[in-house]
């Protein structure tokens, strides 16, 4: 089963709150958005967004060019079914992340746990430089990624962890703004170690 099947699968077998991934407020990552001082009209991508509430949040915040990206369409038929009438507002992509062609730029790249399942070198690489023309000058990436405690897969698959000092030494071209390691509890009660960094484009 390749990446994609996989996904579809996932999303087609359990609901919103029997994945690990799953969080009712995704507090830090508004964290970080809010730290970003965006105004309302900023673009933002979130990769990876899967029927996640970020974009609940972020459509609760008054922002009015936010576009969602993943792998699969199950996923993301699940978050235009989940916001109803507001999901004309959001701009949807069907892609694989290191496959995405961007047509506009972004303010703000938001990417919770997809860069630790892109393991092979070629695709890190290619990854990275969708995110540097994606994202505009002075514009902000946050990534989150499993932490060297953290878990060594997710959905049955084996991920990449990383230190801070690894996330930013990959993340190289970007000037770094701030890292941090949270604790995710799953619906499941376990904990996952997470390694957050933000970074700036210039």
């Amino acid at each position: 089963m390749d990446q994609k099947e996989h996904w579809e699968s996932v999303y087609t077998t359990k609901a919103l709150q029997e994945v690990s991934w799953y969080e009712e407020v995704p507090t830090t990552s508004l964290k970080f958005l809010s730290e970003a001082n965006l105004s309302l009209d900023a673009k933002i991508i979130d990769i990876g967004g899967g029927d996640s509430l970020f974009v609940d949040h972020l459509l609760k915040l008054g922002f009015k060019d936010i576009t969602v990206l993943d792998i699969s369409a199950n996923a993301i038929e699940r978050a235009k079914e989940r916001l109803g009438s507001l999901a004309k507002e959001v701009k949807w992509v069907v892609s694989d992340a290191t496959q995405f062609q961007p047509t506009e730029t972004y303010d703000f790249w938001h990417d919770r746990a997809v860069f630790h399942f892109i393991t092979q070198e070629q695709e890190i690489t290619t990854y990275l430089t969708v995110i540097e023309n994606g994202l505009k000058e002075n514009g902000i990436l946050v990534v989150g990624t499993f932490s060297e405690n953290g878990p060594e897969k997710c959905s049955g698959i084996e991920i990449k962890q990383y230190s801070e000092s690894e996330l930013v030494e990959r993340f190289g071209k970007f000037i770094k703004v701030k890292c941090l390691n949270t604790n995710h509890q799953t619906p499941f009660n376990t904990v996952q170690n997470f390694t957050f960094c933000s970074f700036k484009k210039n």
